[in-house]
């Protein structure tokens, strides 16, 4: 690893991983043909971040890590974040990510273990701790409770009332009726206003605690 090199992008981002602060910093600007981990270690000894944080974060980089989510009419449903720690966790370290989830997410959850592969789960909210060839993997992800369900069922009320609502319009058929389709889409049509209002908030706010205990795992010795 000490041989792979680092463009900009990667070096603000192992910086910004390393130090949980913006790696804007005219010192940490990459060279041409980038940089490699003893040289960001040497820059990170300067301004005061350990090597193995800087080595974590650079391992993370280096393999990929990333948000994931899933959409349902373009909203999301599910979100997830792994990080590849570069080392394997403890059983007492284990124990103190345990800690961390139920204080982040303020839930008890239930710990189980299968071999080398642990895990926490509350509900929809599951965090793995899996074993690589490099080390151990953080994967955390959870689901919006029926989410998925409610957007398609809404979906399906608006559609339905609207296309039966012009028809009925078309047709010697009572007022109340008409109205009575109005209303159902009505209802419909709020029901996927407040999910387009909630969804987006909560992915955002579980997406940013999922980072924080990502960085946190990372940046410990």
């Amino acid at each position: 690893m000490t041989e792979r090199r680092f463009d900009d992008a990667e070096v603000s981002a192992i910086f910004a991983r390393a130090a949980d602060r913006s790696a804007a910093n005219p010192e940490l600007a990459a060279r041409e043909d980038g940089m490699t981990l003893a040289q960001l270690q040497e820059i990170g000894r300067e301004v005061g971040i350990s090597p193995a944080a800087i080595a974590s974060a650079a391992l993370a980089v280096r393999q990929g890590n990333a948000d994931t989510e899933t959409r349902v009419l373009g909203l999301p449903v599910s979100v997830g974040h792994t990080v590849s720690l570069g080392r394997r966790l403890s059983p007492e370290e284990w124990e103190r990510v345990v800690v961390l989830l139920r204080e982040t997410f303020n839930a008890r959850g239930k710990t189980a273990s299968e071999g080398s592969l642990r895990q926490w789960t509350n509900g929809n909210l599951q965090v793995l701790l899996e074993p690589t060839t490099e080390g151990d993997r953080l994967r955390m992800r959870t689901t919006k409770g029926n989410a998925k369900a409610s957007l398609l069922l809404n979906s399906i009320i608006v559609g339905t009332s609207v296309v039966a609502g012009l028809v009925a319009s078309q047709a010697v058929v009572a007022p109340p009726l008409v109205a009575s389709f109005t209303a159902l889409g009505a209802v419909g049509a709020a029901m996927m206003a407040y999910r387009a209002w909630q969804l987006p908030a909560w992915a955002k706010a579980r997406r940013e605690q999922m980072r924080a205990i990502a960085d946190r795992v990372l940046s410990s010795e």
